[in-house]
């Protein structure tokens, strides 16, 4: 005789209430939080105290301190500009070439999906990588780039050895690696738009001129902003490529704020600024998020004519 399976019970499952499983679902994007949270609050921590890694029992809170005495720093306030210069640089020459190949290669065909799919091979070499292939390319004895300098006239072209050149040899390779970032996101953006308006404007014969600054450049906007804000935060962190170039020099040429963090801690052991830097650069980038993040919401509210 076959047996009859009674309504709520149990059949060898483990069953969760109603009631919990909210609060399981939601239990790993809480242990990540705890995961994010434990070292910033630590660093936190760090930042309002004297400690040195060769001083321990010298360790104390000294309330602000280290804040304090940024303030009278010159070399905070030019870690400070170096960090926005380079950021600015790079982030506002990669979206130019970004868009300006995104548009080149905005109609899908084969040539142009072979084209971009190539242009993205710096995006899969690590920074760091990159760095040190320029570097050797960029190398006065036998650096392929010293070469093609020397046959235009730039004879002995110190590139990053140079305090004059050190910034724009690393901006090079910032763009080198990065641009390809910017044109992906772009492309999509620019695959994504509605044809509806290109092709009324193509029917009235309006130049393209008009057509990129009234129609294309407002559509892609969210994009460009989107992109804009993730390179900013990560140009304004770049650890990777200047340190392998130039270890933050020659001198204090380039000690943007990670740079100038790294050194604290690993050279002078001064574990209290180093953390101090970092809190500082947070601050920075939240800013930075949020003003991004209030006009990309403001435009997304114009577009559905909410505002």
């Amino acid at each position: 005789m076959a047996s009859v399976t009674q309504p709520g019970a149990r059949t060898g499952g483990f069953r969760i209430s109603k009631r919990v499983l909210p609060y399981v679902l939601s239990l790993p994007a809480l242990l990540v939080c705890i995961g994010i949270l434990i070292p910033f609050f630590t660093a936190v921590i760090y930042s309002f105290q004297r400690y040195r890694l060769s001083q321990p029992w010298a360790r104390q809170f000294n309330w602000g301190e280290n804040y304090l005495n940024f303030f009278t720093d010159p070399g905070f306030w030019n870690t400070l500009r170096i960090s926005l210069v380079y950021a600015g640089v790079t982030v506002g020459l990669e979206l130019l070439l970004g868009l300006g190949i995104a548009l080149l290669l905005q109609r899908r065909t084969t040539v142009n999906n072979f084209i971009s799919i190539m242009l993205l091979l710096p995006l899969m070499t690590a920074p760091a990588l990159a760095a040190l292939m320029w570097k050797l390319m960029t190398n006065p004895g036998f650096g392929i780039l010293s070469y093609f300098a020397s046959l235009v006239g730039l004879e002995n072209f110190r590139w990053a050895s140079s305090p004059d050149t050190a910034l724009l040899t690393v901006v090079l390779v910032d763009i080198w690696v990065y641009t390809p970032f910017i044109m992906i996101l772009l492309l999509a953006g620019l695959r994504s738009l509605p044809t509806q308006p290109f092709e009324a404007a193509a029917l009235d014969g309006v130049p393209r001129t008009f057509v990129f600054f009234r129609i294309t450049l407002p559509m892609l906007t969210p994009y460009i902003l989107t992109a804009t804000l993730f390179r900013l935060l990560d140009s304004i962190q770049q650890f990777d490529i200047i340190y392998a170039m130039t270890q933050g020099g020659p001198g204090d040429t380039l000690t943007v704020f990670q740079v100038e963090a790294y050194l604290n801690f690993f050279q002078s052991t001064n574990v209290g600024r180093s953390a101090a830097l970092l809190i500082i650069l947070w601050a920075i980038t939240y800013v930075l998020s949020n003003v991004f993040i209030k006009n990309w919401l403001r435009l997304r509210e114009r577009a559905r004519g909410e505002a």
